[in-house]
Formats: structure tokens, C-alpha cells, sequence
């Protein structure tokens, strides 16, 4: 089931995010994007796309598993706990944003992360531009902005 976040699901939004970069962005970015990753996605942030009503929490038996931003026609912040992967919640919350996106837009954006790249091409997501961001300790954060066009 997939519900709006309230304020009450601050904690445990926070959690997945931090928990999940936390684990699996090391496999594919030095300490510094991974650092730089945390801070990106702060709590004022997610507190604010919380008071927003643009987070959305799956829930499993109870418990909150998975979460997904979505702000207009852009999709952000999908993360799913580390134990919780490849179960089908993924791609349940990339439905959901993809359908909520397209009730009012044409056209849906994303930034992907060198994780989820390969994911969004099956998808039928295509590469806008290439972001390299020089995080604090000398490290270099790489990202994709992809579209997919629906109509």
C-alpha cells in the first residue's frame, strides 16, 4: 500500500533514505559523493517535501519499507531498505510516482544515480545531460538527467 507521508513518517523517511545511501552507495561512489548524498537529502528537505505533500511511504505488513518524492513532473528520492530490495517495491513506488506524474504532465524527469541508472533506460528513460559534482573532500559525484516523453 502506498499512502502520502505525514510529519509522523519523518523519522522513518529519513531512515530509509540515510540507511539506503548509506549501504549501497559505496559500491559505486568514493566517501565523499556518498557523504555529499547524506547531506543532499537533509532533514530539512525531506521535512519540507513532507509538509509539501510530495512523499509517498510504501507500507508491507505494517511496516514502511520504501519511499518516493515526487515535485511536478520530477521524480526524486525513491529509496527502498537495503533488506527490502529486489521484492518488487521498487518498482511498485516507480509506478506510483510514474503514474502520479502523469496525471497533470507529458513528460517525466529524473536525476539517476549510477545505481538506479540502469533501471530507469528499461524503463524507457533517455539521457539529458551529464552532472559532475566536486564534493567537499575532493571526491566527484556523477549523475544523469534523464526524461521519459509519454505522449
Amino acid at each position: 500500500m502506498i499512502n502520502k507521508a505525514t510529519k509522523d513518517d519523518f523519522d522513518t523517511v529519513k531512515e530509509i533514505t540515510q540507511r539506503t545511501i548509506r549501504a549501497i552507495y559505496p559500491h559505486y561512489y568514493p566517501k565523499g559523493a556518498v557523504e555529499f548524498f547524506c547531506a543532499h537529502h537533509s532533514d530539512e528537505k525531506i521535512m519540507k517535501d513532507i509538509t509539501d505533500g510530495n512523499v509517498y511511504v510504501l507500507e508491507d505488513e505494517g511496516n514502511i519499507v520504501g519511499t518516493v518524492t515526487v515535485n511536478n513532473n520530477e521524480i526524486n528520492r525513491l529509496f527502498v531498505l537495503p533488506e527490502e530490495q529486489h521484492r518488487g517495491y521498487g518498482r511498485s513506488l516507480m509506478d506510483f510516482a510514474e503514474n502520479k506524474v502523469l496525471e497533470s504532465y507529458d513528460e517525466i524527469c529524473l536525476d539517476a544515480s549510477l545505481p538506479a541508472k540502469s533501471i530507469y533506460l528499461k524503463r524507457g528513460y533517455v539521457e539529458k545531460e551529464y552532472h559532475i559534482i566536486d564534493t567537499p573532500d575532493g571526491d566527484h559525484l556523477c549523475y544523469d538527467f534523464m526524461k521519459k516523453s509519454v505522449r
